[in-house]
């Protein structure tokens, strides 16, 4: 229950209230001066609830990538740790132990790096994550001195290379979303579609008992806003605020080396 009230609070929160006070305002006004419409209701699908739509499938889509290439540099980093663990046939070493310090290094950084909104603080964790790569990368090579084939040693920098190419991928998820137009527009309109129908909801006044004017100009509001934030929550992954967030957890990932 409690989990449930928390995902309703979500998407039900005081912009909610806001714009829903503004089209109950807006339509009282318009009947008050007799200022009635009857726009037409596609408008609404075509102008707002298409694009919005169309901007939480486009993050939640955003979303599902960032897992698969979050699940590829987490099985590359313990491809890694079994490789250092296993494949050298002298066992008095302590790879494995540094291999697991460097992923838990680069899982930590990883996730401070996407949930900092500073410019500076970003660069300076990324420039750490790549250090920490070329530690892993030197790491490999040194499986050589302990007996793991030539051979075998390109597939653990195969194995490198992959999880480089899982973070940049997720870098660019976070740093590229959905574009900033086509949500500029659907905020626009939503926010002030209630208020402006303001004439339209007064018009149907005569259609519903008293007491029950204000549902359709309330119910509006509620719905629009609502699919406003699912969408705000979808667009950013990684901040750790909503419900369907990514969460990178360096501790899960290191107990899966123990």
């Amino acid at each position: 229950m409690k989990r449930v009230l928390s995902s309703f609070f979500l998407i039900i929160n005081y912009k909610t209230l806001i714009v829903t006070a503004l089209a109950v305002i807006s339509t009282y006004v318009c009947y008050h001066f007799g200022l009635t419409a009857k726009f037409p209701d596609m408008l609404v699908g075509v102008a707002i609830v298409f694009p919005v739509v169309f901007s939480i499938g486009s993050a939640y889509n955003r979303r599902e990538t960032a897992l698969q290439r979050l699940s590829d540099f987490k099985g590359h980093a313990i491809a890694i740790y079994y490789a250092t663990r296993d494949w050298t046939t002298e066992k008095s070493n302590d790879l494995p132990q540094r291999a697991r310090s460097i992923v838990a290094d680069l899982t930590r950084l990883m996730r401070t790096m996407f949930l900092s909104h500073q410019r500076s603080a970003w660069q300076e964790n990324e420039n750490r994550i790549y250090r920490l790569f070329s530690a892993l990368s030197q790491l490999t090579m040194e499986m050589r001195q302990h007996g793991v084939q030539s051979g075998e040693i390109s597939r653990v920098s195969q194995y490198v290379s992959k999880m480089i190419i899982a973070f940049d991928n997720l870098k660019i998820i976070h740093a590229y979303r959905t574009p900033v137009t086509l949500r500029a527009y659907s905020k626009v309109f939503i926010y002030i579609f209630p208020i402006i129908y303001g004439p339209y909801f007064a018009s149907t006044f005569n259609d519903y008992s008293a007491q029950l004017e204000y549902v359709m100009p309330v119910l509006y509001s509620f719905i629009l806003v609502s699919l406003d934030n699912i969408q705000d929550h979808l667009e950013h992954p990684f901040d750790e605020v909503g419900e369907d967030d990514i969460r990178i957890d360096d501790r899960e990932i290191v107990e899966l080396m123990e």
